[in-house]
């Protein structure tokens, strides 16, 4: 890469350049050797994986469980077979040199047909009472990321952060919330932590400083983004934006994975998932999530290959029409018996 600094500040008579501008020149070296050196630091990963697709009937064609992906070394995705929940809920695992930390628990309460804290243990380093602390958290309280959180709570040297409201903002110590940026730290590997409420309010997102990778739960995946709270939703999504500005993003990676290839859904609780597009998105589409969102019409809304909802409003507006096609219905009874009547008579 080559880096040109151009300045407008003319030389002085004897030819020498002001220390003003040459301070000005240094500094903006300095930045941008910054910005250079962050990005070449990350340390690299792979997200070449084809995630089981499931299966059109899966007591014919049963699948493991739970699928495991190591992005690296040091990080690990996984992911719950849509043949155990149409969900189909994606986990992460990023170990430090001191501790371990997994991000959200999946969809399956039952280690007998989940194992998944019995993995996770597994791929902690070392053994027995030497194994690496670990730390569960969640990107929000809903069932489908919090599920397996009992698989770890009798566990030695596990300590899993409640998933309501108060138990968030005290955890991380966030004072005046949404706004605020904590850290957790793992031992030479520390992850932000960023309030982005709008799916639901105790949603947070992760940023890991050592991969770049921003892990934002259900905030944004490709998939059917569920907006509970618009404004809150759109701060959230100005927040992350200008937080990548400033930041390398390598991969935006999310909760699940609910579209093909061409940005069509599957099927809402469907168990089988063909030709199902990548998991990672891109810093640019948190960037541009900002502006999709703000062309939200409350209801339903596509803005490029962003698919914006609101259940509730949906629902209702659906029981709303269904009551008003019943009425009609009913109103064409009576008449049509009314005149049944006066023919009769």
């Amino acid at each position: 890469m080559k880096l040109s600094i151009q300045s407008s500040v003319s030389a002085s008579a004897d030819g020498a350049i002001p220390k003003r501008a040459c301070f000005c020149a240094l500094t903006a070296c300095m930045v941008l050797l910054a910005v250079c050196g962050a990005q070449a630091q990350l340390v690299p990963g792979s997200m070449d994986i084809h995630w089981s697709e499931g299966a059109k009937d899966c007591k014919i064609s049963p699948q493991a469980p739970i699928q495991v992906y190591a992005y690296n070394p040091r990080t690990i995705i996984l992911r719950e077979n849509p043949c155990a929940t149409f969900e189909a809920p994606l986990m992460y695992l990023l170990i430090g040199s001191k501790k371990a930390l997994l991000i959200d628990t999946g969809d399956v309460a039952d280690p007998q047909l989940m194992p998944l804290a019995a993995t996770v243990i597994r791929l902690l380093p070392e053994e027995g009472s030497a194994k690496l602390p670990l730390l569960v958290v969640h990107t929000h309280r809903h069932l489908d990321h919090r599920a397996g959180d009992g698989q770890f709570l009798r566990l030695p040297n596990v300590q899993v952060v409640g998933f309501d409201i108060d138990s968030v903002r005290r955890y991380y110590g966030f004072i005046n919330w949404p706004n605020g940026l904590a850290q957790i730290e793992l031992g030479d590997r520390t992850v932000d932590v960023m309030p982005t409420p709008g799916h639901n309010e105790t949603e947070v997102s992760f940023y890991d400083r050592e991969t770049g990778l921003f892990f934002s739960g259900d905030f944004l995946m490709p998939g059917r983004l569920l907006i509970d709270d618009t404004d809150s939703d759109l701060t959230s999504a100005k927040r992350a934006a200008a937080f990548a500005q400033n930041h390398p993003i390598s991969y935006v990676l999310g909760g699940h994975i609910e579209v093909n290839i061409n940005g069509d859904t599957f099927p809402w609780e469907s168990r089988y998932h063909p030709d199902e597009r990548p998991l990672q998105m891109t810093k640019n589409d948190l960037l541009a999530l900002p502006a999709a969102i703000s062309k939200f019409n409350g209801f339903y809304t596509r803005s490029g290959h962003f698919i914006l909802m609101n259940p509730m409003r949906l629902l209702v507006a659906v029981a709303v029409l269904g009551m008003g096609g019943l009425v009609m219905i009913g109103s064409t009874l009576i008449l049509y018996i009314r005149r049944r009547r006066r023919r009769t008579k």
